[in-house]
């Protein structure tokens, strides 16, 4: 090689060295830049929904310590959410509902509940049945029941006789029996008399209840 050709190479390979290093501190930006960008938090749209505070059994009212305001990206919102600042204290929950679940429309009885009172006077009881897995399966909407009251609680006493505690009630509603919140028993929701309601709810503190479909 001449030694005219000395000084060229030289430039060729500051050149090259440069360039390499422009191409590296390139890379080490966009290292940085993708870091940041997978560490900052996602700005999505959300929307706040209620949700269970807590475990909750179905067929009671709800109050406002049941009750927490949740957001959640609009992605995984759940078709029928109830959004937070829709009055839901006192709607009745049709089946039972886990700790930060969110709340749809299906999980609480329609305010139409109370419109479809076949007379004035009656009022809208949640009855827990025993059989409650048969009951959902054979009554509807409509039927006309008597509430009985069986065995006692703890089914220590088998020889109490059935009594009937609310004779020829019309049923409003079967919410679905939730079988993965470990409810057993099953819910129906029953006009009844005022009188009626009273000797239904104190049956339920010690008994046992169950239906009987009759004859309209």
């Amino acid at each position: 090689m001449h030694l005219s050709d000395l000084p060229a190479l030289r430039h060729v390979r500051q050149s090259l060295e440069w360039h390499r290093r422009l191409v590296s501190a390139v890379l080490v930006g966009v290292a940085v830049v993708a870091a940041l960008v997978s560490l900052s938090p996602r700005t999505g749209r959300t929307r706040e929904v209620w949700a269970a505070a807590r475990d909750l059994p179905g067929g009671e009212p709800l109050r406002a310590a049941d009750l927490l305001a949740d957001r959640l990206p609009v992605a995984v919102v759940p078709a029928g959410a109830l959004l937070a600042g829709v009055p839901v204290v006192g709607r009745l929950l049709a089946a039972p509902v886990r700790r930060g679940e969110p709340l749809t429309d299906v999980r609480l009885l329609g305010p139409s509940l109370l419109a479809s009172l076949p007379h004035a006077g009656l009022v809208a009881i949640p009855v827990r049945v025993a059989d409650g897995a048969a009951a959902a399966a054979v009554t509807r909407p409509g039927d006309v029941v008597d509430v009985l009251a069986t065995g006692d609680l703890t089914g220590a006493d088998t020889a109490a006789p059935p009594v009937v505690v609310a004779a020829s009630v019309t049923v409003l509603s079967v919410p679905p029996h939730d079988a993965g919140a470990g409810d057993d028993a099953g819910l129906v929701v029953v006009a009844v008399t005022p009188e009626q309601a009273a000797a239904v709810a104190t049956a339920a503190g010690v008994r046992r209840l169950s239906l009987v479909l009759r004859l309209p």
